[in-house]
């Protein structure tokens, strides 16, 4: 007889939980809808580095167009070079391929 009440308190309480889980599983999706996009981690280049730098990849690196001018490429350049130094934490391999860049 109390195998079956225990049973039943079981069931219940694993129904309940089960019911406050989809509330809030609802409750977060509505939340994450109302969030706007950040535009951060939409568009990101999906490729690797190719082996002899180009222009567009260059371009790519530094944030600019492949068209743009020397001074244009050399404050990109400047402004990469001083947010991902080695010296200051940031990767040999991408300042190697950033000073490719110029």
């Amino acid at each position: 007889m109390t195998s079956l009440i225990l049973a039943g308190l079981g069931v219940a309480g694993v129904a309940l939980t089960a019911r406050v889980l989809t509330r809030s599983l609802r409750e977060v999706q509505k939340r994450a809808a109302s969030l706007p996009k950040s535009p951060m981690f939409t568009s990101y280049y999906k490729g690797g580095f190719a082996k002899k730098m180009s222009r567009r990849e260059a371009g790519l690196i530094l944030g600019i167009s492949p068209s743009s001018g020397k001074e244009r490429i050399g404050e990109a350049h400047k402004k990469i070079m001083l947010l991902n130094h080695p010296d200051r934490g940031g990767s040999p391999y991408m300042a190697a391929k950033v000073h490719l860049t110029v």
